[in-house]
């Protein structure tokens, strides 16, 4: 099943979703992770990555020094599409609005500074906006 390529298309039709709650990202070992119920797992050389919500960092005691919002790009973007990231990381970055990325098989995901949520869907949305009714990419 693949996904959107057209940049326009995918900037015109992101829809940015702010889900509920916020994020933290912790680091631990392979038989801790199997016990923690994470909404994302990365496998790095240093230890196991996991994003999971606060609430459940703080339940397990496990350090974090990031809190974000989880905002969900909801078009249906291909794997092998070019510049989405750049298109998005590039006018949050201007904005002065750090985005870390996750992307899954169908959809994008920024993790962003908890206290930069309403600005950060505020500027998706505008850049969306703009794409749509044929406005500039950059």
């Amino acid at each position: 099943m693949s996904g959107e390529t057209s940049l326009r298309r995918l900037i015109a039709s992101m829809h940015p979703i702010l889900r509920e709650g916020s994020f933290v990202f912790v680091s631990v070992d392979a038989e801790a992770a199997k016990a923690i119920n994470a909404e994302a797992f990365i496998a790095e050389a240093e230890g196991i990555t996991l994003v999971l919500s606060q609430a459940e960092a703080d339940a397990r005691g496990l350090a974090y020094d990031f809190i974000a919002s989880w905002i969900t790009l909801e078009v249906h973007s291909s794997l092998s599409a070019v510049g989405l990231t750049a298109a998005f990381s590039s006018a949050l970055g201007g904005a002065g609005i750090s985005c870390n990325v996750l992307a899954g098989f169908y959809h994008d995901h920024l993790l962003i500074p908890e206290t930069e949520a309403k600005r950060a869907i505020e500027i998706l949305s505008r850049m969306s906006a703009d794409a749509a009714a044929g406005g500039n990419l950059q």
